[in-house]
């Protein structure tokens, strides 16, 4: 595998940034992670516009135009011979001194990643995946906005850690508040009674960009779509739930807190979704 590391491809056995870069040591860095189906980049445009997003909120100055990471991207993927993958983007803060400060950073790196990845087993799309509620939760906006994808995900990892440890694949994360945010790294759905339901942006979670690809499928099929502040009560009672991430891509849910979801099956308008999913992924988006 070659990975791109500013403007070069190097032997993933080589590919390297300094011990001193701020990404390595204080998580000053930000990503995207993106996925290429037959040939075509998921909406790569969005994707990059999200990256310039969190740029700007930490005060990174990219040194590239999103056309100059847009044409990376493509020749990762071609360097690689992917025709279907994962694509990690990845810009740190840069080589600098010891000490949180950012202004001995001056030269921040672009690296992008082009691999093969699948997140569950093959029998969790098939069966659907269950999940737990966690302590550990969601960072608070005024601590680090949940818009910003940003390198520190320790959080994230912590909430993880603890679902494994019980038996479990994924967890769910709460906001300080209480009330549902998102799972470790995707965005969760309910459906009840033919609406679909998702937590909005306000619960500290990300507005990710396959959440709004399926708002947009929704929209068109004529399902009923709605944000809200929901709780795990909401999604005790939920005829349906799934999962969406970019890496996950859509996934069911069959359990949580060890209440069955539905009749304990993928559901209907899950399956509905995913089914409009799998028929958009190659039409939407940059052809290698």
């Amino acid at each position: 595998m070659k990975v791109y590391i500013n403007g070069k491809f190097y032997d993933e056995n080589e590919a390297s940034v300094s011990v001193f870069d701020h990404g390595l040591l204080y998580g000053d860095g930000i990503f995207e992670g993106i996925r290429l189906y037959e040939g075509c980049v998921f909406r790569l445009d969005a994707h990059l516009e999200r990256l310039e997003d969190s740029a700007k909120a930490i005060l990174l100055e990219l040194p590239w135009s999103r056309q100059e990471i847009s044409d990376a991207v493509l020749e990762s993927c071609r360097m690689n011979n992917l025709k279907d993958g994962y694509i990690r983007v990845v810009v740190t803060r840069g080589k600098g001194s010891l000490g949180i400060s950012p202004k001995t950073c001056k030269d921040p790196q672009l690296i992008i990643i082009a691999d093969k990845i699948r997140l569950y087993p093959k029998e969790v799309y098939e069966n659907g995946l269950k999940l737990i509620t966690v302590p550990t939760r969601r960072n608070h906006a005024a601590a680090l906005p949940p818009m910003i994808k940003s390198l520190n995900y320790l959080n994230n990892i912590l909430a993880k850690i603890e679902a494994q440890h019980l038996g479990y694949d994924e967890a769910i994360m709460l906001n300080d508040q209480g009330f549902v945010a998102e799972c470790t790294g995707d965005n969760i759905f309910m459906v009840k009674k033919g609406v679909i339901y998702t937590p909005t942006v306000q619960s500290d979670n990300l507005s990710g960009i396959t959440r709004q690809a399926v708002w947009d499928i929704a929209q068109k099929l004529g399902i009923p779509f709605k944000e809200g502040v929901l709780t795990r009560y909401d999604f005790w009672i939920a005829d349906e739930a799934f999962l969406t991430g970019t890496a996950a891509e859509l996934v069911a849910v069959t359990e949580i807190d060890a209440r069955q979801i539905g009749d304990g099956k993928p559901g209907p308008v899950t399956q509905k979704i995913l089914e409009a999913y799998r028929g958009v992924v190659t039409k939407d988006g940059t052809m290698l």
